[in-house]
């Protein structure tokens, strides 16, 4: 199982996260690409960080809005979703050419994360514009009891995908994530963490906020790695992983 991260996402003097602590565990980088975070100088030192791990680079657009760290809903029409995922993958893939890289997949960031998993129509958007990129590289999603639906919209644009659990959230009985308003939708305890993340290996399975286990296939786990703990945390599910 692939452990990724949402990294790069610090802004000039601005720092977050523990990004040189984080790479050498992980194997999947999910970078900021200028909109919700991040800058060229910033995305320039990650892209560089992750080929000195030898870690895959991802692309993580999301929507032009640094102020709420791309956690709110902007209304776009089918176009404009389109331009603005390409406008930071395009971003990206330029600066990790300037590094002898490239990017291996897209994973949308926050608020449009969430509305390409809750609306078709955004998620259309999105697999249409990287089928019309050329770029043959896999977006990624976020798992659930029932893929189906996306994946036959991905089937018919010749989109592979990616599909992801979170180590560090809780799921309800639908297999989406609770949302963070809600008590106990994330996770600190460590040892819960690493739990859910082993239930999701050995079993395909991750137990609901209400107590109930559902099947989730996953490719991929998402971790956090913005302070000491979860750093370490990270380094346990690692160790965890490779027994």
């Amino acid at each position: 199982m692939k452990l990724n991260c949402d990294l790069g996402e610090s802004y000039g003097i601005w720092s977050l996260g523990r990004d040189e602590s984080v790479m050498p565990y992980i194997d999947m980088a999910n970078i900021a690409c200028g909109f919700h975070a991040s800058d060229p100088d910033v995305m320039a030192a990650t892209i560089q960080l992750a080929i000195k791990h030898n870690v895959l680079i991802g692309a993580h657009p999301g929507y032009d809005d640094k102020k709420g760290f791309g956690r709110r809903s902007i209304p776009h029409t089918h176009d404009e979703l389109k331009h603005l995922i390409m406008y930071q993958v395009g971003a990206i893939q330029g600066i990790c050419w300037l590094n002898g890289a490239g990017i291996g997949y897209i994973k949308p960031h926050g608020a449009l994360y969430n509305d390409m998993m809750a609306h078709e129509s955004v998620y259309r958007a999105i697999v249409e514009a990287i089928a019309q990129s050329k770029l043959d590289i896999p977006l990624m999603i976020l798992a659930r009891a029932d893929n189906q639906a996306y994946q036959d919209i991905a089937n018919k644009y010749s989109v592979k995908l990616l599909f992801e659990a979170f180590a560090d959230r809780a799921y309800n009985m639908q297999g989406y994530l609770v949302s963070r308003n809600i008590d106990g939708s994330v996770y600190h305890d460590e040892q819960k963490i690493i739990n859910q993340v082993v239930q999701l290996v050995e079993e395909g399975t991750v137990t609901t906020l209400e107590g109930v286990d559902i099947a989730l296939q996953a490719d991929t786990i998402c971790v956090h790695g913005d302070n000491d703990k979860s750093v370490a945390t990270i380094s346990r599910l690692r160790k965890a992983l490779t027994r």
